[in-house]
């Protein structure tokens, strides 16, 4: 089971909508155990309705978020004049679903027609050089001009660059709620995509961004498109963690070379050092990203776990018992699966039960470890 990806809901009540926010907004619920949940029980009611019984079994009480809570988050999301995408509905952008641990539930303001478009991701340093976010705002409109979809993460520097050079082909993805401007200074240009472009929020209305949210954001942006195109990072920054994320996914990595005596320029020739393509114009994105069939030109990703199963195998699985084979260091799923001896879905059961108790911690490339 990759992903979220599967067939579109036929139609989705408003007593299901309801659920699936209240499911999600649950305690200990992440977007892969909400998919396991809806697997393993059909619909978000009745997962709703199982999630007692599964936290007992993980060996603690559990109670799902208070229903006046979704109900404000509702009137909140209305009042912001946003409005909420279901991972099965046929808007639902077809890569992002692709993604492991896609979100289950956006909210967005603005055209989510540009999200069905061929994309392309642009990120990098906030405290860019003045010839980078130049070349980030040229990049942008060329991009765009070639009928690309532009998608960043609405930080200063070469996010902002990238989306005024893109106008009105250009999607902004927060790590706050979609009623909150992040960073303060670019209110009006978030305001200026959600009017002429589309925002794109995970995090309930009201909710200030935090430093966990970021990473999240970066695998949306990331997912969202068929390539990412890095203009100018360090080393150690959230645009090298957005290239890796897009490799995870499959996707084109690419980056703008530079001075090596620039440390900005570092996390780009450390990228294409590794095998993500060097591109010098917006002429060699399209030409990588027209047509893209899956199959990347860059190297430039690292190997994630494979452990996947059809939603019927979740369904009819029983628990495995593989809590002894946990510890608080880090463990691929798929090595669970091979010590252990048990299916996939077994498996997966298993971990999910000790999730809702609170006894489980996911981490990235597909492992798990028991919560600190």
């Amino acid at each position: 089971m990759n992903g979220l990806a599967r067939p579109p809901a036929a139609s989705l009540t408003q007593e299901e909508a309801f659920a699936r926010i209240r499911l999600l907004r649950s305690p200990n619920i992440g977007p892969v155990s909400y998919a396991m949940l809806l697997a393993r029980f059909g619909t978000a009611v009745a997962s709703l309705d199982a999630l007692p019984d599964l936290g007992k079994r993980g060996g603690r009480q559990y109670r799902a978020a208070p229903a006046d809570r979704i109900e404000r988050e509702v009137d909140a999301v209305r009042r912001a004049g946003a409005k909420y995408l279901f991972h099965d509905q046929p808007d639902f952008p077809a890569l992002l679903a692709q993604v492991d641990g896609a979100p289950p539930i956006l909210t967005y303001r603005g055209d989510l027609s540009l999200a069905s478009a061929p994309c392309v991701a642009m990120v990098g340093a906030r405290n860019a050089s003045a010839a980078a976010v130049k070349l980030a705002r040229e990049f942008g409109k060329g991009l765009a001009g070639a009928g690309f979809t532009v998608v960043s993460g609405l930080a200063r520097g070469i996010d902002g660059a990238a989306h005024e050079g893109a106008f009105p082909r250009t999607i902004g993805v927060i790590a706050s709620g979609i009623d909150i401007a992040y960073p303060p200074q670019h209110e009006v240009l978030q305001e200026r995509i959600a009017s002429e472009g589309l925002l794109i929020a995970e995090q309930p209305p009201g909710t200030e961004p935090r430093g966990s949210h970021f990473p999240s954001r970066n695998r949306i942006i990331a997912g969202l498109a068929s390539g990412t195109l890095v203009v100018e990072a360090a080393v150690k920054s959230g645009s090298l963690i957005t290239a890796r994320l897009a490799g995870e996914a499959g996707r084109e990595v690419m980056a703008i070379p530079g001075s090596p005596l620039e440390a900005r320029s570092h996390g780009c020739n450390h990228l294409i050092r590794e095998g993500a393509v060097l591109v010098q114009s917006p002429e060699d994105v399209v030409e990588l990203l027209t047509g893209f069939d899956g199959t990347p030109r860059s190297t430039f990703r690292e190997p994630v776990s494979q452990f996947d199963f059809e939603p019927g195998e979740m369904a009819e699985a029983q628990p495995a018992d593989i809590a002894s084979l946990l510890t608080t260091a880090p463990v691929a799923i798929d090595e669970l699966i091979r010590q252990s001896g048990e299916s996939a879905a077994a498996v997966q059961l298993a971990l999910l039960e000790l999730e809702i108790a609170g006894r489980l911690e996911r981490h990235a490339a597909g492992r798990v470890s028991l919560a600190g």
